[in-house]
């Protein structure tokens, strides 16, 4: 599933190749399943005509915002993608609608397996808070991530996963974060002190940082990251012992159980 530095990139595809072109027509392909408020006609006379002034990312959430103050909402899913494309030889195989622009271009939606969510939507603010989304979690300031950290019971896996309290994180980049600072998943949130606390939170916006400058390419990411070491059999990149693989939130989850503490 796509989480923040993968949609940042998306967001970035978006904005060099969509904005400030009138759409002249929504090409309709299959939009079952994935069209979530309205059908696939009300969907395009919606968008025919209009154009993309600029785009807003709130965690996994990517909104288009329109010339008549409206959005689109996108969340991609498991496979959802934008093709920009000139001809029809461009158009991919599971394209389930295009905006068709004014000058001939394309932009059309991949979705092999239909998971993706896209809502049209006319009031931003109404609709993140009918989604309960938190703060996204490269704004968020390190004292508001205090705050809702003090105390808690549950884990720290399970505290960063929850979109209501911060926006974006995954089981990915937060199995990362716990892996750099030497802590369990499963730790209790609110047992970590307030150093580890802040260490936390400035690590994880440091990790996102530099997966969002990187595009998200998980080539380019550090060798010396666990990311690159989540597989069957692998070591600890820090200190070569085996990892282990469990559960923890209700997720797969990967750590090191020499060197990450748990916190009780």
């Amino acid at each position: 599933m796509p989480e923040l530095p993968e949609v940042n990139a998306k967001k970035n595809h978006f904005d060099q190749v969509a904005l400030h072109k009138k759409i002249e027509k929504v090409d309709l392909i299959d939009t079952s399943y994935i069209l979530k408020n309205m059908d696939g006609p009300a969907f395009a006379e919606k968008l025919s005509g209009r154009t993309f002034t600029e785009t807003y990312r709130r965690g996994k959430y990517f909104f288009a915002k329109m010339d008549n103050g409206h959005y689109v909402l996108l969340h991609f899913g498991m496979s959802g993608h934008f093709y920009y494309y000139e001809d029809m030889s461009g158009q991919p195989k599971h394209e389930r609608f295009a905006f068709v622009f004014e000058e001939g271009s394309r932009m059309g939606f991949n979705c092999p397996r239909k998971l993706a969510r896209i809502h049209y939507v006319e009031d931003l603010e109404d609709f993140i808070a009918r989604k309960n989304l938190g703060e996204d979690a490269l704004k968020l300031q390190e004292e508001d991530f205090m705050e809702l950290t003090a105390g808690r019971k549950g884990t720290l896996k399970g505290f960063l996963l929850n979109q209501k309290y911060l926006a974006g994180m995954g089981n990915l980049y937060v199995d990362e974060v716990c892996w750099q600072q030497h802590i369990h998943p499963a730790s209790v949130t609110g047992a970590l002190t307030e150093k580890q606390r802040r260490a936390l939170f400035r690590n994880m916006q440091d990790i996102l940082k530099k997966a969002v400058s990187l595009d998200a390419v998980y080539a380019d990411y550090p060798d010396e990251w666990l990311w690159n070491h989540r597989t069957k059999d692998s070591q600890c990149p820090r200190d070569g012992t085996d990892l282990q693989r469990d559960k923890v939130a209700g997720r797969s989850t990967y750590y090191c159980p020499n060197c990450q503490e748990l916190i009780e």
